[in-house]
């Protein structure tokens, strides 16, 4: 008989148990209900004055920046499902976020855990917990009542202080803000790998500018070898010139299929990405101009407060600072081992200062590319406006005979290297403003 209660209690050990806090030997809680509602999204309690400082104030009133305005930059809003659909074969940057959070599978994978931690019933884990206690208790009891200690009380012992730790975090809420804290992670690995998606998008839209551009340079040296090969004949230039002007023909052909090349292979990447077909055909839409209005919705002190209080990289460090105070909160704690825990949290609250200094650096830079970036594009569509100019000028002399058709050929060519720029300074402004928005939205920075 004796060997049979061992080993029901030996089972009774070794039975599964919920991962979590745990309370009182002698009496169970009576606020189980209350577990649930446990505010998951608290903010951590800071331990110093100076610690408090260090966290992002909230946007003041006055300093809130304006609404800003629908665009298809940063994060999608509320009005997403109402994009139209890409036709097929083909890709918007509108529909960049919605397609990939639909398709993804990395995003997708992120996206069940989340539901799953979301949805966790922190009531039904506080009863299995409970009862879990409770029957390693009439174990330990039936034990004792039998004069029997060794090996088996010494692991329900064991299994008793892990489950009343679990349940002890579970009451505190110390899962709750535990799990809040993956959630906030994972969510934030989907942002980052949907903003991976949007910056290949516009970097490959970059990539077809530079691949028209050169196919205009192709086209105007090969106008050029046709004139060199004639002087050749005219005994105007020698063998080693022309030799020369072809090589230089050959390279650029050269660079012009590499980056062809690498346009494909991205292709596949971002259709990988879209969870759509791998061809490497993959026709992109282009980016949407920025707007006035847009540019003038940016307020760099109040987008800064709000990116420092959605940038998960400050939450993690934030984290990590409060886990380094809580072994001086720790009652007794005196001697050498509280001067190495100080000397530690005052190390972790410098490196922790040390990353809101660099985050705001690098958030102030971004706004900075931004406007420099605007101030390109003014600079790039002067110039375009006086390419036009000139290029009308060019047309009617050569109506007139005047100039050679060579002559007109160059002057169209610089009015297409003009519109070369201003394309890609607006694809320049589109990109940073887009991670601008990302960033003041989502607190993510590149």
């Amino acid at each position: 008989m004796r060997k049979q209660w061992i080993a029901l209690l030996l089972a009774l050990a070794l039975c599964g148990i919920p991962v979590l806090a745990a309370g009182s030997r002698d009496q169970a809680p009576e606020n189980a209900e209350s577990i649930q509602r446990t505010d998951t999204e608290a903010p951590l309690q800071e331990t110093e004055e100076s610690f408090e400082k260090a966290e992002a104030a909230e946007p003041s009133e006055k300093s809130e920046a304006p609404e800003p305005p629908a665009s298809p930059a940063g994060p999608d809003g509320e009005d997403a499902s109402e994009l139209t659909p890409d036709p097929l074969g083909e890709v918007s940057f509108a529909n960049m976020e919605r397609r990939m959070r639909e398709k993804n599978l990395q995003v997708l994978s992120l996206q069940h855990n989340v539901e799953t931690l979301e949805n966790y019933d922190y009531d039904e884990l506080y009863e299995d917990l409970r009862n879990s206690l409770n029957s390693i208790n009439q174990g330990q009891y039936l034990l004792f009542q039998m004069g029997q200690g060794g090996s088996a009380a010494a692991e329900l012992e064991q299994s008793y202080n892990a489950v009343e730790k679990q349940f002890e975090d579970l009451k505190k809420g110390k899962l709750q803000r535990t799990n809040a804290g993956t959630i906030r992670q994972l969510k934030n690995l989907q942002d980052q790998i949907i903003m991976a998606g949007e910056s290949m998008y516009t970097a490959l839209v970059s990539m077809e500018t530079q691949e028209a551009a050169l196919v205009r340079q192709l086209a105007a040296l090969d106008r050029t070898l046709e004139e060199l090969a004639l002087r050749y004949k005219l005994g105007q230039i020698s063998a080693l010139q022309l030799s020369e002007a072809k090589a230089g023909r050959s390279s650029l052909s050269s660079g012009l299929e590499t980056l062809r090349m690498n346009i494909r292979v991205y292709k596949v990447q971002l259709e990988l990405m879209l969870g759509a077909e791998q061809t490497g055909n993959i026709k992109l839409g282009g980016v949407p101009a920025v707007t006035g209005a847009q540019l003038a919705s940016m307020d760099l002190e109040a987008d800064l407060a709000a990116a420092k209080k959605a940038s998960y990289e400050l939450y993690a460090a934030n984290q990590e600072l409060s886990d380094s105070y809580s072994p001086l909160s720790q009652p007794g704690f005196a001697g050498n081992a509280a001067m190495a825990a100080r000397n530690s949290y005052q190390a972790a609250k410098y490196t922790y200062e040390n990353t809101v200094q660099n985050y705001e650096l690098k958030f102030r830079t971004l706004y900075s590319q931004v406007n420099d970036n605007k101030q390109i594009l003014d600079a790039a569509q002067v110039s375009l406006a006086f390419q036009e100019k000139t290029y009308a000028s060019m047309e009617l002399k050569y109506r007139q005979g005047n100039i050679s058709h060579n002559a007109l050929l160059k002057a169209e060519d610089s009015l297409n290297e003009a519109k070369e720029a201003v394309r890609t300074a607006s694809e320049n402004l589109f990109a940073s403003y887009n991670s601008y928005r990302w960033a003041a939205e989502h607190g993510i920075l590149n």
